[in-house]
């Protein structure tokens, strides 16, 4: 029998933002390319997707694949409130937190928060997100990320690197994570930023616990 790989769906909707979706499926997929058995995938509603700046990509998922995933990470765009009003959309994302990690980037905290999946606890998203996340009850830390149980969430396109980093930590190890964003970090500045990101996620976890 082979390896099972973990599979991760990186949820991204029309008016997607680049940095939220690719960020965290370029370093998740590099992992992958390095050896981990992990795999994410860009997962939409629709065969095409355009985001906030013009770029068309094909989806490689579609979006019932969110009901086999290991991992769903909700991305953000300019559309966020549009898909949260549509009760159709939302009821195509049965995520479950008993068997799954969830997490989400920026104004994907809006559509955790309708989901229910924010009860009780608080969450990072980005600035201009923040206000129509708090009318729905949800504090709003000062924070790039933050994360309960299986439920995690990032605030600013560059913190998709924590998200990234802790669905690493969570499926396929710290080695793994750390290898993964040291790869793409910044010559001469990677040690301080797999440090930084690796403390960020790890210090919010021992906190918790």
């Amino acid at each position: 029998m082979g390896r099972v790989i973990l599979q991760v769906a990186v949820v991204t909707f029309d008016g997607f933002n680049e940095l939220d979706s690719f960020i965290a499926s370029g370093l998740i997929n590099r992992a992958r390319v390095q050896g981990a058995g992990v795999t994410a995938y860009i997962t939409s509603p629709v065969p095409v997707v355009t985001s906030m700046n013009g770029v068309e990509v094909a989806c490689q998922r579609p979006l019932d694949f969110v009901t086999e995933a290991d991992v769903v990470l909700l991305g953000s765009g300019i559309k966020t409130r549009d898909v949260v009003a549509d009760d159709t959309l939302l009821a195509s994302l049965p995520l479950d937190p008993a068997r799954q990690l969830i997490g989400s980037q920026c104004s994907g905290a809006l559509v955790l928060a309708r989901l229910g999946l924010l009860a009780g606890q608080p969450a990072c998203t980005d600035t201009i997100t923040r206000p129509w996340l708090e009318e729905q009850g949800v504090t709003v830390l000062d924070t790039p990320f933050h994360a309960e149980g299986p439920i995690a969430t990032a605030g600013g396109c560059l913190a998709s690197v924590y998200l990234a980093a802790w669905t690493l930590l969570h499926t396929v190890g710290e080695t793994a994570a750390a290898t993964a964003i040291e790869y793409a970090a910044p010559v001469g500045e990677k040690q301080e930023i797999v440090q930084r990101v690796m403390s960020t996620v790890g210090a919010v976890e021992a906190a918790l616990r």
